[in-house]
């Protein structure tokens, strides 16, 4: 049996089921509801595996409230539009990233120079919103281009309709050790950016900005 979690593929990027995966999880936390204001999951599969999950559910209660599903509704009334600007936004700025002095790697499916871009682009109708790169210094310079940002939040989530920015070593993984972190290449001037919705043009000018003022 196959399971796996798309939450940051989407189900508007990728379609799981129809390659082949038994049972799909999403967070509805994260694109589904796309405000951050509500807290849900998804289970996706055939009947006869979603059965079983409905009866574990009737018994540990873990069902979402009224207010939560209204807020989930609303959000799916706009994801489709949502999900094409989250694509566009995500390609547009790690394609900038990739080509600025100040960066020294990037890390995006879409983008060419990606190890898995070729089944990416088999697979998948689009990339999202999340991009991670390397800044050219450490964690001194990293610090100074997140604080110098003006329209990302500085905070460990993703899919909502606000930017954010996360120093991975010291937010994810502020709690391991400085050798562990660097084994498995959580190093100082990593950076992840999750992309919301403003305008395209304007998260270019605040990121291009920031990167001079290292």
């Amino acid at each position: 049996m196959t399971i796996i979690d798309a939450t940051l593929a989407t189900p508007y990027n990728i379609k799981p089921l129809e390659m082949g995966v038994d049972i799909v999880i999403h967070s509805a936390t994260k694109y589904l509801g796309g405000h951050n204001d509500l807290l849900a999951g998804v289970s996706l599969g055939r009947n006869s595996l979603m059965n079983d999950c409905y009866r574990m559910q009737r018994m540990i209660g873990a069902t979402p409230g009224p207010l939560t599903c209204f807020l989930l509704e609303r959000g799916l009334k706009t994801f489709g539009m949502r999900m094409e600007h989250h694509n566009k936004a995500g390609l547009t700025i790690a394609r900038m990233l990739e080509s600025h002095p100040r960066v020294e790697k990037v890390w995006y499916p879409g983008l060419e120079s990606h190890p898995d871009h070729r089944i990416a682009s088999e697979q998948m109708k689009g990339f999202g919103s999340v991009v991670t790169f390397l800044l050219k210094g450490g964690d001194a310079e990293t610090r100074k281009f997140i604080d110098s940002l003006e329209l990302f939040l500085i905070t460990p989530s993703l899919g909502g309709s606000e930017s954010l920015v996360t120093q991975m070593s010291t937010m994810s993984f502020f709690d391991y050790p400085e050798e562990h972190r660097k084994a498995i290449g959580m190093v100082d001037n990593l950076v992840r950016l999750a992309l919301g919705l403003e305008d395209v043009d304007d998260l270019i000018a605040d990121l291009k900005q920031a990167l001079d003022n290292i």
